[in-house]
């Protein structure tokens, strides 16, 4: 593993006023820098490991401020370095006077993730393990943050261990009948074979298509309000906030670009876009609206259309219609609003929607079955997690994995050698070594971190 000389440091906690902030130092004369700066009773380079020193930060002509001092001695630290964690108060000078009191000293400010790069690069973690670093640190949902945390304790790392053992023990008896060969020896037969790499194959296909439901916990559930202008869209993304967040005026068309807000419905986070409202038209801003709301309605993993129930059952069927014919693997959900102004029907005309409602924004009539259904439409979106936040970098090699593994039981049923069977064995146990990080690339590394925030 690279050796890492320089010493680092940055803000480990958000940048703003708040009543507490901590500074990361990490590196081989992380203790003593520190040393040089920190005044207390008795001096850092002869603390203890895990030890917390109370005292003042200061120059050699300006005292700081007062601070906490944790100490971690190499290898017993978050980065396998010496670090230092400075607790001092939020203030932004004070911070910025103790980053540049530690630079004076000859650190250099971090880069975007270097402290868990320099955890990986040490052996600290794996990469499936820093990857879900980030997914506990952006996660938008309560069950994606306590996935991320069983995969940072090493849930997937134990899980793509045996995926590995199972591989090598596969490959390993059949290079031994190989080296058999004369002798006609079987160390294994082709049936049981085959069972064991059609398992880890449907394993890792499995695995590869909980890519999207993972994204769902991590990004949250994006959601499009859509339909006609003035059905009641923006009153609708309103009532769902239970806030005055869009602007409600009875002149169409009001709504010229898209709204985003995070709705949080038990534990999960649904991202609702207020969108333009579809017609034709010459303005040439509330064209462009309509544009964004196209794009939006393809991002979506829902799509609320709001017909005006005023103007009939039947009025958005078409939309609806043609929302399903150009997305058809889109999810949409119709919602006959404003309900409260018309009588109770039982004829419903709803086009090819999933499903179909009734409310009034306005009144709050019926508004409880609608998060009802959509919570019911975020947990049947995130039913494919295997306990594991597959992103789409995993997912690509474990696609491929299974490709190869696939190529193998080919391999097998045509009654190939055994050496062409180890070659697809042999390709995926490759690949499984690029998700944990056994095997890896400058370019990976720098994908990986590109997402992290500076500090971490």
């Amino acid at each position: 593993m690279p050796i890492q000389h320089d010493t680092i440091c940055a803000v480990a906690t958000p940048p703003g006023t708040a009543g507490l902030a901590v500074i990361r130092v990490s590196g081989a004369h992380a203790i003593a820098m520190c040393n040089e700066l920190f005044r207390s009773k008795a001096p850092l380079t002869e603390a203890k490991d895990h030890t917390i020193h109370y005292g003042w930060w200061s120059t050699a002509t300006v005292r700081i401020d007062a601070v906490t001092v944790m100490i971690y001695r190499s290898p017993n630290s978050y980065t396998g370095e010496d670090v230092i964690e400075i607790g001092c108060h939020g203030g932004h000078h004070v911070i910025q006077q103790i980053l540049e009191s530690l630079l004076q000293q000859n650190a250099r400010l971090a880069e975007p993730g270097e402290f868990t790069k320099r955890a990986f690069l040490n052996g600290k973690m794996d990469l499936t393990q820093v990857e879900a670093v980030g997914d506990i640190i952006h996660s938008q949902s309560r069950l994606g943050a306590q996935t991320a945390a069983r995969q940072l304790a090493g849930g997937f790392t134990k899980r793509l261990e045996e995926f590995r053992e199972a591989l090598l023990h596969a490959t390993g008896l059949l290079e031994l009948e190989l080296d058999f060969s004369e002798e006609n020896i079987e160390f294994v037969s082709k049936p049981e074979l085959r069972r064991i790499i059609t398992g880890l194959m449907e394993l890792a296909s499995t695995l590869a298509s909980s890519a999207q439901a993972a994204e769902v916990l991590r990004s949250g559930f994006v959601c499009a309000i859509v339909g006609y202008p003035n059905a009641g869209k923006s009153s609708l993304f309103n009532a769902l906030l239970q806030r005055e967040r869009a602007i409600v005026s009875p002149l169409p068309g009001t709504t010229r670009d898209f709204l985003t807000e995070p709705l949080f419905v038990q534990g999960y986070s649904l991202l609702l876009h207020d969108t333009a409202g579809i017609r034709s038209t010459l303005d040439s801003i509330e064209l462009q609206g309509i544009y964004l709301t196209t794009s939006l309605i393809e991002q979506s993993n829902l799509i609320l259309v709001v017909n005006d129930i005023t103007q009939g059952l039947g009025h958005s069927a078409s939309l609806v219609d043609d929302i399903q014919q150009r997305f058809p693997t889109s999810t949409v959900l119709l919602i006959h609003n404003k309900f409260d102004a018309v009588h109770p029907t039982s004829h419903v005309a709803d086009g090819n929607a999933s499903a179909t409602l009734f409310c009034s924004a306005t009144e709050g009539l019926g508004l409880d079955d609608l998060r009802s259904e959509l919570l019911t439409q975020v947990r049947a979106s995130t039913e494919g997690i295997q306990d594991v936040l597959v992103n789409r970098r995993q997912a690509i090699l474990l696609g491929q994995m299974a490709q190869h593994l696939g190529s193998a039981i080919a391999a097998i049923d045509t009654g190939l050698d055994n050496d062409c069977i180890a070659v697809d064995i042999r390709s995926a146990l490759r690949l499984l070594g690029e998700i944990n990080g056994e095997t890896w690339s400058p370019d990976v590394l720098d994908a990986v971190f590109s997402r992290f925030c500076i500090g971490k």
